[in-house]
């Protein structure tokens, strides 16, 4: 899953050609382009405006700091779950739910890329509390090796949307639609070996809250609908459970010494 949030927003922002100021391990401040203006700040009536009289309007610039814990400070306090987090997973969904990218080489020599699948993918925690984690992971398309934490791992390869002269692809042993299933495979164990005390403590309160509507409404006839109601409010709002959900993924060919090093890792 990702685990810096503040490295994720960083490659995010400058991928979006924003200027990203780090002023700390956790606050920093963006300048936005005009086309994350119009995602982030909702701001329709200004573009429009500038459109219809010809100006090219100006970007807002944004404060966001990442601590674990809200800061006392004025800037806003971007975290899983937040509403800003939100608006930008919705835009990498919408801009760029799949890709192929090819690592850039530089040699005049013939260069083999290997093929990697790679997801990312929100996994949604639903019960009594309510939690957000992303999980971004890699597969080896040759030999079926998962790697976690894919996009740190990648960040600092040069990517692109055409191959460099010189390189030439290696088909995949393993099919993109069996490399998801794998995928996700692995995420489901992943979830199965984590501590479910959230879903315990949510299961038990469910049951206490339905113990309590049994109490007030389960002796007469003419509750029976109101009754009914409430049963079905507490498990949609108590009973835990897990929700999977693809972000975006991609089909990248890197070099045999970045495949490598990510085996390593």
């Amino acid at each position: 899953m990702i685990t810096d949030l503040h490295n994720f927003l960083e490659q995010y922002f400058t991928s979006h050609e924003c200027v990203v100021v780090t002023e700390n391990g956790t606050e920093m401040t963006i300048h936005l382009t005009r086309e994350l203006d119009q995602v982030l700040m909702n701001r329709p009536f200004y573009w429009h405006y500038m459109d219809k009289t010809g100006r090219q309007g100006e970007p807002m610039s944004i404060q966001l700091d990442t601590s674990t814990a809200k800061p006392e400070n004025n800037k806003e306090w971007i975290h899983f779950g937040s509403p800003r987090l939100q608006q930008i997973f919705n835009h990498i969904k919408q801009k760029a739910r799949y890709t192929m990218l090819y690592e850039e080489t530089n040699i005049q020599v013939q260069t083999a890329l290997l093929p990697w699948l790679i997801a990312n993918v929100a996994v949604h925690y639903i019960g009594s509390q309510k939690k957000q984690e992303v999980y971004s992971i890699g597969l080896h398309l040759l030999n079926g090796s998962i790697t976690t934490n894919m996009m740190e791992h990648i960040d600092s390869f040069v990517l692109q949307r055409t191959m460099s002269d010189y390189s030439y692809t290696i088909s995949p042993i393993i099919k993109p639609i069996s490399g998801f299933n794998r995928i996700f495979q692995f995420i489901e164990q992943q979830l199965l070996d984590a501590n479910i005390q959230w879903a315990r403590e949510s299961k038990d309160l469910l049951q206490e809250e339905l113990q309590l509507v049994h109490y007030f409404f389960d002796k007469q006839e003419e509750n029976r609908d109101i009754l009914e109601k409430e049963n079905e409010r507490l498990h949609e709002r108590l009973e835990p459970k897990i929700e999977i959900n693809l972000i975006n993924a991609g089909l990248f060919y890197l070099t045999e010494s970045s495949t490598q090093f990510i085996l390593k890792k």
